[in-house]
């Protein structure tokens, strides 16, 4: 398959679309080695998914936020490894468009080629050298490592003028060591191994101050006034992952329904299970659940979009209701994934059944700091109340 140069969005969903029969034909394989099979990294290629948040100069389709929520949905409804394995790369070449135009232009050379990123320091600290800094320390769970050019790491920067402070900056892969140790119960395909620095050199201008570039602040003439950019980091991540949630719920329950017809409800006098009332009311509370979290998804994406075309300045309530947003929409999915397999019977235990991986996928998913419902929601509950958000991951 070859990819459109230019694609239009119904090219875009096409080529998802074709690339979701290689994601299904490799999830196995993916799943035992723990990494997506290099299939499904050529099919993600071709369909240039890659691509929809790297800069227009670059060869980047600069999509909206409405359609990274409907590629990531549609992904996730195939794998929800695969949804997030993308989604986590729209994030870092995002951040990466905030960069000095001559650092983009080394990472972008390709505009195919695959970013990996943390927001965190994990333990990496960067000490002052002549010309830049040297890194050392290690990140865990990079997803997307193994198929990666660039990571965009992150660190805390030695000041010798005052207090410690986080930078972030892209580092070449292979001057990084990967850590196989990502062998987990849920999301065994994203390849979220760790990687870690010895002794590195980063040149001072491949630096930001996190904050700044988690707050959206660009050191890019060219990228200044791209309605991509208009936006905060944080929003613009929330609304890159919040369609893996909906996507996982939705496998859930187009699975549930594929095996409704045959099924009974065991040790009742209901030969078939969609005759039975408590079927009733547990497939129309975990559909409404999947709605809601929808209006979640959506309202997200607009905030993000509708900003950017206006290109107003965010308040503190919008870019705390953006987290909310994901966080309850997350919230949301897993209680209805948890219905439907609740309802699903002794049957859904076997691995032929995909159901219970499913919603172990989603759950691990919901583990990730940025995606917790109850601090999302205590974070806008804050700002609501008049008192700061208490981080600067807004």
């Amino acid at each position: 398959m070859t990819a459109v140069a230019n694609p239009t969005k119904e090219d875009l969903l096409k080529g998802v679309d074709d690339a979701i029969s290689v994601i299904k034909e490799r999830a196995s394989w993916s799943a035992e080695n723990r990494r997506l099979h290099e299939d499904t990294i050529a099919a993600l290629q071709d369909a240039g998914v890659f691509r929809m948040r790297v800069p227009a100069q670059y060869g980047g389709l600069e999509t909206d936020a409405k359609t990274m929520v409907e590629v990531a949905d549609r992904l996730a409804q195939a794998d929800g490894s695969t949804a997030w394995l993308v989604a986590c790369s729209w994030i870092a070449t995002w951040g990466l468009g905030l960069f000095p135009d001559h650092i983009q232009d080394e990472v972008f050379s390709d505009p195919d080629s695959q970013v990996c990123t943390t927001i965190g320091p994990g333990s990496a600290v960067a000490t002052p050298a002549d010309g830049g800094v040297v890194v050392n320390g290690s990140w865990p769970c990079i997803s997307g490592a193994h198929h990666s050019t660039y990571q965009q790491i992150a660190a805390i920067y030695m000041n010798p003028d005052g207090e410690p402070y986080p930078v972030m900056g892209p580092v070449r892969i292979d001057d990084l060591e990967i850590t196989d140790d990502w062998d987990t119960l849920g999301f065994r395909s994203t390849g979220s191994v760790g990687t870690s620095a010895k002794d590195l050199f980063v040149p001072k201008d491949r630096l930001m101050p996190a904050p700044a570039v988690v707050s959206g602040q660009s050191a890019s003439e060219r990228n200044a006034d791209t309605e991509m950019y208009r936006a905060p980091f944080i929003a613009m991540g929330s609304a890159a992952t919040v369609g893996c949630a909906t996507g996982m719920a939705k496998a859930v329950r187009d699975i549930f329904m594929e095996r409704l017809p045959g099924r009974a409800v065991t040790y009742t006098e209901y030969g078939k299970q969609a005759e039975a009332p408590v079927t009733h009311l547990r497939v129309a509370e975990a559909m409404l659940k999947i709605d809601e979290a929808e209006f979640h998804a959506r309202r997200l994406a607009e905030t993000v979009d509708d900003k950017a075309a206006s290109g107003e300045e965010w308040s503190m309530v919008e870019r705390a209701r953006c987290r909310a947003d994901e966080g309850a929409a997350v919230r949301l999915c897993i209680e209805a994934a948890e219905i439907f397999a609740a309802a699903s019977g002794g049957s859904s235990a076997y691995k032929r059944v995909p159901i219970q991986q499913i919603v172990t996928d989603l759950k691990t998913f919901s583990l990730h700091a940025m995606m917790g419902p109850d601090v999302n929601a205590e974070i806008y509950g804050r700002v609501l109340c008049g008192l700061e958000p208490n981080t600067y991951f807004i």
